[in-house]
């Protein structure tokens, strides 16, 4: 039988000294990091075990969060990796055939601490007005004296290397030894769907770690490089600039994602900055430049490409904008088969609107 949680008191402190109270879900204990709010409808599982997310408390603002359990075959790596959990209703109950737990297992067994009865609506409009922050749960105490010291020392999101919590310790495979292609994987926080995307395209995959070195990474003889997906700042990763930097310089195809995107741009001589509170939902619209088709796309970043760096550089052309905002969504290097996008390509918001980006990428190896 499921477990199901009691009626508990939970608090939320926000670093503006906004209050929410709620019953506890989840883990009892206390958790901190940046709140930040999801706009999708489903997909909590993907959300949750998303090694972006690293270091941040969600706040689902959808109503319903887990009526459909979870299921093994969801997870994008091999835990949760969100900080916290903040919801509406949650549900004990799920009614999916195929779940093997309930999310409230899920959430114990990965020691999440959560909170729920709240008016989410409230918080992400607060959220969204008055940006993103730290935050404190608690279900094991309400004296805000105490929480408020706790929050105190809650480092900011500007300025946070987080790739390092994230990354595999070690290199590893993925794929068919005997597949067409070789390609080299920087694993800033890669989620598994993305491996597996590029992986079916008869491609041998080996994931480095963060700090991989140049030499480790040029050994394999990859065909083409890859850099993933990840949480924390890029402006505070000079090092792993440097290396996309020298990657560049082998001339051979690559594709980034996300933090990967970001990185690619520094490299350029591009900057980036933190944003007001982020993309993260799976209904973002995005326009492709070069074909003027529009995309439904499911994102995930606090940070982006800052426009005004872009004057300077004729080298690169922006490919992709984010209609909702014109935020640069991919960029591409006019002289080399080298491109990036800000968004998720393989997740299946509209449903399959952007995998075509992994078709191009494996497109250009054999045109290299």
């Amino acid at each position: 039988m499921n477990a199901s949680h009691s009626p508990q008191p939970a608090l939320l402190l926000l670093q503006d000294g906004t209050i929410f109270k709620g019953k506890a879900i989840g883990n009892i204990g206390t958790t901190t990091g940046e709140i930040c709010f999801n706009t999708g409808m489903t997909g909590y599982q993907e959300i949750f075990t998303d090694p972006s997310y690293f270091g941040q408390v969600m706040v689902m603002a959808n109503t319903h969060i887990g009526n459909y359990g979870v299921l093994d075959a969801d997870m994008e790596s091999n835990d949760a990796k969100i900080s916290g959990l903040v919801c509406k209703s949650f549900s004990d109950v799920f009614s999916r055939k195929r779940s093997t737990n309930s999310l409230y297992d899920f959430l114990l067994n990965n020691k999440i601490v959560g909170i729920e009865n709240i008016d989410t609506r409230a918080l992400v409009e607060h959220i969204r007005d008055n940006g993103a922050m730290n935050c404190v749960i608690s279900s094991e105490t309400e004296n805000i004296e105490r929480l408020q010291s706790i929050l105190a020392d809650v480092p900011s999101m500007q300025g946070l290397e987080l790739s390092s919590k994230v990354s595999t310790k070690t290199s590893y495979f993925i794929g068919n030894p005997d597949a067409k292609y070789k390609v080299a994987v920087l694993d800033f926080g890669v989620k598994k769907s993305i491996l597996n995307c590029i992986a079916e395209r008869n491609c041998y995959l080996k994931v480095f770690p963060y700090n991989a070195t140049e030499k480790d990474i040029f050994d394999f003889g990859a065909d083409a490089y890859f850099l993933s997906n990840g949480p924390g700042d890029p402006q505070v990763m000079p090092a792993e600039t440097k290396l996309v930097n020298n990657i560049l310089a082998s001339n051979k195809p690559l594709f980034g994602i996300c933090l990967g995107h970001q990185l690619l741009a520094q490299s350029l001589g591009l900057k980036t900055f933190k944003m007001h509170n982020g993309h993260r939902g799976i209904n973002h619209p995005v326009k492709n430049l070069i074909t003027g088709k529009c995309e439904i796309t499911s994102q995930n970043h606090g940070f982006a490409i800052d426009e005004s760096s872009l004057s300077n550089n004729t080298e690169i052309e922006v490919t992709h904008r984010n209609l909702n905002d014109n935020s640069i969504e991919g960029i591409r290097l006019k002289n080399k088969p080298v491109f990036s996008v800000q968004y998720h390509p393989e997740a299946a918001p509209g449903p399959l609107d952007s995998r075509y980006l992994f078709d191009d990428f494996v497109n250009s190896i054999g045109k290299n």
